[in-house]
């Protein structure tokens, strides 16, 4: 079976300039078809929550009756008498599928529209519970209040891998943005607990088909998360090893430049001993360069050709 809750009404009242919602009291006034006051407070117990406390405090009374106890117009003029008189700004009708008891659809229709828009004009928050068929979901309710009602929830199994598993998503909401995301949903010894939506795949997987997909991602994710690791470490090692081969390459550099430049200033130095020492040598020696013309007899004054030149002419 899907349950799909619609909520007609939502009324929250903001105090001048003051931008959080001031949490008061809220009194719920609760319309059951099927089942009695304590068995839906052992059943709320079951998953961890207490509605007991709230109905001693006198913030939760309910009201249980059969539907085929009464006619429509009858169920009608008893719910407007209890609203009087509790003064409620929550009433919940569970479920409104259970009227086809005591009435036809068109008869139904015309019952909750008349309740609907005697809560609205009280300021009444109103939930709608409706049983539909199992398969797929509808886009519309047996009773046509889908155009009324301000926000629909539905809720519904869905059968996967040999199992079911609860899921829950927004059909509208009306002035509101909201998730256009299915989410499985769990009821544990604490409460609901809405479980995150997987997206890993861009499919809606629950129960243990979603649990199994999580793990597979996250073994995937710690497969990559080693190998960067270890494609960091071997780029860092060869890293290393360049920089160790371009350090050994500048001090072989280094050792070769020093080299060379001894070797330079060297032959620089000998270079210039040579040259000194050629120019000692031709002032001892007196080896300046020869003369052109005859050389002079300074005792004679006369010019006379060199000893090698008359031995020539001899």
């Amino acid at each position: 079976m899907e349950f799909s809750n619609i909520v007609r009404h939502a009324a929250i009242s903001y105090k001048p300039g003051v931008r959080n919602m001031v949490a008061m009291p809220e009194r719920c006034l609760n319309f059951a078809f099927e089942e009695s006051q304590s068995q839906i407070t052992r059943n709320m117990k079951s998953i961890g929550i207490d509605i007991g406390r709230w109905v001693n405090k006198g913030l939760l009374s309910f009201k249980v009756s059969r539907p085929t106890l009464y006619g429509l117009e009858m169920h009608l003029t008893k719910m407007h008498k209890d609203i009087e008189q509790f003064k409620p700004t929550i009433v919940v009708v569970d479920p409104i599928t259970s009227l086809l008891m005591a009435g036809n659809r068109a008869d139904i229709q015309a019952m909750l529209m008349r309740l609907l828009d005697h809560l609205k004009s009280m300021g009444v928050t109103v939930m709608l519970a409706t049983l539909t068929g199992g398969g797929n979901p509808l886009e519309t309710t047996d009773y046509g209040v889908s155009s009324l009602v301000d926000t629909w929830i539905s809720l519904r199994d869905l059968d996967n891998a040999g199992e079911r598993n609860r899921t829950i998503h927004i059909v509208k909401s009306r002035g509101m943005s909201h998730s256009n995301q299915v989410r499985e949903f769990l009821l544990t010894h604490n409460g609901i607990d809405l479980v995150d939506v997987y997206t890993g795949s861009g499919l809606v997987l629950t129960g243990t088909a979603r649990i199994a997909q999580e793990a597979e991602s996250r073994a995937t994710a710690t497969r990559y998360r080693e190998e960067n690791d270890l494609l960091q470490r071997t780029l860092e090692r060869k890293q290393k090893a360049l920089e160790a081969r371009v350090e050994a390459t500048r001090a072989e550099f280094d050792a070769d430049a020093i080299e060379m430049s001894l070797g330079i200033n060297e032959r620089a130095q000998r270079e210039t001993h040579l040259t000194a020492d050629r120019d000692a040598m031709i002032r001892v020696r007196q080896a300046d360069a020869p003369s052109k013309g005859p050389v002079k007899n300074h005792r004679s004054g006369k010019n006379s050709t060199p000893p090698s030149v008359e031995k020539e002419r001899v």
